[in-house]
């Protein structure tokens, strides 16, 4: 499991920060992004990174999403946890809420990834190797990312059953940016939306969802940074939390200075305080990132966090929503009762028929491993550059 807080990101950050050279090669063939252009850059196809209110709305007749995100590997295990906690949730309106998952390949049962998709949650992606050094992706070309990222888009597709369409977001291993490279291929790929990239100056108030037409104002905390114009992709800040002592952490189980791991009530209040910041203030979208094996190793977080859901589900101005869902609405804001009244959101289910797999060979490691696909099993341990596993 690769939990990394804010405070290493930095440290990694400021070691990388001395390729210079690397934003002049990035742009090659791309035009530098400009300052926005406010009239010039408008919803629903363009927005200007910035804390304020898409469609110029009150904080009061904004709707409050909440994005749950998960990391890595859906397996045997964390699905347990998944259906305890998330299943049959209804917010305040009576729809169904959401959850975004970002998958990593290595080990993923995709029937129990076709399972996820039929309850409505939303299914993204997170690399196929997923591998380590974190440098392997801050150096990461073009082609590297389509192999990694683009060519995972079609192995979900397949393995999972489920549309290549509804597979929208991008979160990069370790959040870790590889400059211009990742969202050329999303834009060429139809990849939707990025959700890797962290904000600690833009949290109070926090920054909303917003394109790459423009050159960016967003707080580059792990380098290298978008500095190209690539129209259309929209980027969906990680806000960052403060933790006890009002240091920064993007993923939950990053932040340093926490309550008591044993303590329910303690961490209770503190996710709501992070909450708060967001709900009191411009009600940019809250975010609770996380990976499934801090809940299971801590019984008393994991209460905790069902008790927030229970609290969100029964607000009438706040929205557990699948993360492609804020984009949908930044790109088209409508006031609360508005959003209230609308229909919930439509989906045809899509039927898996296990099939169990291996011992499969692979490549990369030498290692045998079992796949269960909703498919015809591969011929070999699916992998970058032979994602179907032919």
């Amino acid at each position: 499991m690769k939990l990394f807080g804010l405070l290493a990101l930095l440290l990694v950050a400021s070691a990388f920060a001395d390729d210079s050279s690397s934003s002049e090669e990035e742009n090659e063939g791309l035009p530098l992004a400009e300052a926005c252009d406010q009239e010039a850059c408008s919803l629903p196809d363009c927005r200007c990174s910035s804390t304020n209110i898409p469609g110029g709305l009150n904080p009061r007749d904004v709707p409050q999403f909440v994005t749950v995100t998960f990391d890595d590997g859906v397996n045997v295990n964390n699905i347990i946890t998944y259906r305890n906690i998330l299943y049959n949730r209804l917010n305040s309106n009576g729809c169904p809420a959401g959850v975004t998952f970002f998958v990593s390949h290595e080990y993923t049962n995709y029937a129990l990834i076709n399972e996820l998709y039929n309850q409505g949650f939303e299914i993204a992606l997170h690399s196929i190797s997923h591998r380590t050094p974190q440098t392997y992706w801050f150096e990461a070309t073009k082609e590297v990312i389509k192999e990694e990222i683009a060519d995972q888009k079609a192995q979900m597709a397949h393995f999972a059953n489920i549309p290549p369409s509804a597979i929208k977001g991008v979160r990069m291993p370790f959040l870790q940016l590889a400059g211009n490279a990742s969202f050329e291929i999303m834009s060429e790929y139809g990849l939707e939306y990025d959700c890797t990239w962290p904000t600690i100056a833009h949290t109070n108030p926090g920054l909303w969802p917003y394109t790459l037409d423009y050159a960016s104002t967003q707080d580059c905390i792990i380098p290298p940074c978008p500095s190209a114009s690539i129209p259309g992709v929209w980027v969906k800040p990680m806000v960052a939390w403060s933790d006890l002592n009002g240091v920064p952490c993007s993923m939950v189980d990053a932040c340093f200075f926490i309550p008591d791991r044993e303590n329910e009530e303690e961490w209770y209040k503190f996710i709501l305080s992070n909450f708060e910041r967001h709900y009191l203030g411009n009600r940019a979208p809250f975010g609770f990132y996380v990976h499934e094996a801090f809940l299971a190793a801590n019984p008393a977080v994991n209460r905790a966090l069902v008790r927030f859901m229970d609290l969100v589900n029964n607000l009438n101005d706040a929205f557990m929503v699948n993360a492609h869902e804020v984009v949908d609405w930044v790109k088209n804001p409508k006031p609360l009762n508005e959003y209230r009244s609308q229909g919930c959101r439509s989906f045809t289910p899509s039927i898996c028929n296990p099939n169990n797999c291996g011992p499969l060979f692979s490549t990369h490691n030498q290692l045998a491993y079992y796949m269960q696909v909703c498919s015809a099993c591969p011929s070999n341990y699916p992998w970058v550059g032979n994602p179907l596993g032919q």
